[in-house]
């Protein structure tokens, strides 16, 4: 099942600095009951890779970039509750699957409820070969950092947005591979919500 949705141009100008962004960043744990907009999940995914005046909002070991960008949709208003894949070129989702799994991922992620109450989940996959193609056995390890400078992304950008997030690494690949539907491995799952 793919259904591409067209999001919103994202802000580049924002209320918040980059030095309060900073200094508010924190890991968050507990969400409000509150749904998001799909302004906001524009935003977030923007960050996290999206394009920008020269690439992308991400540095990459030889614009390599083996990351793909998932998200889980659990409560975002006039967003059905699924599985989505970011279209980084498109900046646009592409629906996977039409159903909520967040008590699925909770499950796989060693039952860290805050994955099954946050509105949404952003999930950092990747593609090794993309850069280890190039770069041989050491591209595993820009993999890794790019991987943490996307985190980074999202949580200021969450900061900036007034929501939260916490980066989550314990989890059961295989079943998150099987939930989401990707071939690409799992390296972080980033379950946000407004505080």
């Amino acid at each position: 099942m793919t259904k591409e949705i067209k999001l919103q141009k994202p802000s580049d100008k924002g209320s918040v600095s980059i030095e309060e962004a900073l200094n508010q960043r924190r890991s968050v744990r507990d969400y409000k009951k509150a749904s998001l907009t799909v302004g906001e999940i524009s935003q977030l995914l923007w960050s996290a890779s999206g394009k920008n005046l020269f690439r992308r909002t991400a540095p990459s070991a030889g614009a390599t970039y083996p990351l793909e960008i998932y998200l889980v949709v659990g409560e975002v208003e006039d967003l059905e509750s699924g599985v989505y894949h970011y279209s980084i070129a498109r900046h646009s989702l592409e629906k996977m699957k039409g159903e909520d799994v967040r008590r699925a991922l909770c499950r796989a992620a060693l039952e860290q409820r805050m994955i099954e109450r946050a509105p949404i989940s952003i999930i950092i996959a990747a593609d090794y070969y993309r850069t280890t193609g190039h770069y041989g056995q050491r591209g595993v390890r820009y993999v890794h950092m790019e991987a943490g400078h996307v985190g980074q992304n999202v949580s200021l950008q969450a900061v900036a947005l007034n929501m939260g997030t916490v980066m989550i690494g314990a989890f059961d690949d295989r079943q998150v591979k099987e939930i989401l539907g990707i071939e690409e491995e799992p390296l972080y799952i980033l379950p946000v919500g407004k505080v």
